[in-house]
């Protein structure tokens, strides 16, 4: 009797589990997505997009059409992919445990960019601190010789600093008033913002079309470009991103309680200012230490 008497309320809660499931209901927080091709879309297209760029710097033919039919495929499932998520959160798809693991993920996104600028950051570190152990490589000295003149750290990269400085600023503002329902405070910070990254971009430009040293042949400037370079897409993509935050904002979309992707923009616009800062002090400042400036 006791057996039977355990046993119904579990066969009862499995009754009404399979019940639920037959009948669609959600028994659960977590959002079971549906089958989509946009993740193998994604993943062609960056393969495509890869090899692409390896054929082209190989100078081969085919470099020049595969590389942009890559481009254009992985833009167009990431837009799609998105647009999709952008539903879910409208749809209340996101609940407090999806949210949570989109921060896990979102945190491991940005671990894996760390370790991306880790790789150059040692890279210059190992010309630099041992130019006689890489003689043939640097010929002995750091800067190598053929860079004659550097670009003053004290300058437009000075400036460029300060400006993402002040974008930071302005993303935390608009966070705040986001968090405290002022949709106008929050609107200017976000133009703000990104009006200060479009002017870091177009700064940096303009610093490399008159740097006094090329890209490729040497190693002190394929690291400066590369270092450099690479954080300047990543502002860019965070441009991009917190473009497409002030488009929904118009949209009406964000709450204070659900608002991951302004709060994803904005965790990867802070990484993009504290990298600049240590490229600023260690490539810029530091790198420069002793040679000429122009």
């Amino acid at each position: 009797m006791a057996f039977i008497q355990s046993y119904a309320p579990a066969a009862a809660v499995r009754k009404n589990g399979m019940m639920g499931t037959m009948s669609g209901t959600k028994n659960h927080d977590y959002h079971i997505l549906p089958p989509d091709i946009a993740p193998l879309l994604t993943t062609i297209g960056a393969l495509t997009f890869t090899t692409g760029m390896v054929l082209f710097m190989h100078k081969l033919p085919a470099g020049h059409f595969v590389a942009p039919i890559g481009m254009a495929v992985l833009l167009f499932a990431m837009y799609q992919w998105f647009s999709k998520i952008v539903g879910e959160a409208k749809a209340g798809d996101h609940t407090p445990v999806v949210q949570l693991h989109q921060r896990y993920g979102m945190i491991l996104f940005i671990a894996s960019e760390v370790m991306f600028f880790v790789g150059w950051f040692w890279a210059f570190f190992d010309f630099s601190l041992f130019p006689s152990k890489l003689a043939t490589v640097v010929d002995g000295q750091w800067p190598p010789k053929g860079v004659e003149h550097v670009l003053d750290a004290f300058d437009l990269p000075l400036l460029n600093t300060l400006i993402l400085l002040c974008s930071g600023t302005t993303v935390t503002w608009a966070h705040h008033c986001l968090i405290h329902g002022d949709r106008d405070g929050l609107k200017k910070g976000l133009w703000a913002t990104i009006l200060l990254g479009l002017l870091f971009t177009s700064i940096q430009a303009f610093e490399y079309l008159h740097a006094p040293f090329p890209f490729g042949t040497n190693t002190y400037g394929s690291a400066f470009y590369m270092a450099t370079g690479f954080h300047g897409f990543h502002v860019i993509v965070g441009t991009i991103m917190l473009i497409i935050c002030l488009k929904r904002t118009y949209n009406g979309d964000f709450t204070p309680r659900q608002h991951f992707g302004f709060e994803a923009a904005a965790w990867y616009w802070h990484f993009v200012d504290v990298v600049w800062l240590f490229l600023f002090v260690a490539v810029y400042v530091w790198g420069n230490w002793g040679a000429v400036v122009e």
